[in-house]
């Protein structure tokens, strides 16, 4: 590709792989059409299984992963996916609304953070964002 897409303001040739973890197939498809737009290689999983074989495997850039992907600890399951993959930058999607949610996926070593509610406005920012080498944790509002 090598363009540079307005959303992002970055050239795709810097990412070479998002990895999409998540069990919801509906919303993943939906995720995956949109970056697919943006970047060369979308690769989706639904297991914690998958995606640690799919992060040895390829070199991913990226990983968006729901807190819900684990039968155990999402928060747990984000700290081990840090240590394992250092490089590794990582958004964390939940439908919990809460600020100790997103302290708690903070503390884990998350570099982002979106409600699923809100994947259509604050995804690509968050992405964005991350990718920058910054952070993305927008404090949940009550009035959204």
């Amino acid at each position: 590709m090598g363009s540079v897409d307005a959303n992002l303001g970055m050239t795709t040739e810097e990412i070479r792989c998002v990895l999409l973890a998540d069990r919801h197939l509906g919303l993943v498809a939906g995720m995956r059409g949109l970056l697919q737009t943006i970047f060369d290689v979308v690769v989706m999983v639904a297991d914690e299984a998958s995606l640690c074989e799919s992060a040895r495997r390829m070199h991913v850039d990226l990983a968006i992963v729901d807190l819900s992907l684990t039968q155990n600890n999402g928060l747990e399951f984000i700290r081990r996916i840090r240590r394992l993959f250092p490089e590794l930058k990582l958004i964390a999607l939940s439908v919990h609304r809460e600020k100790n949610v997103q302290d708690a996926v903070i503390a884990a070593g998350a570099h982002g953070f979106v409600l699923r509610q809100f994947i259509a406005t604050d995804l690509l920012p968050a992405i964005g964002s991350v990718l920058a080498g910054n952070t993305y944790f927008p404090l949940p509002k009550a009035n959204r």
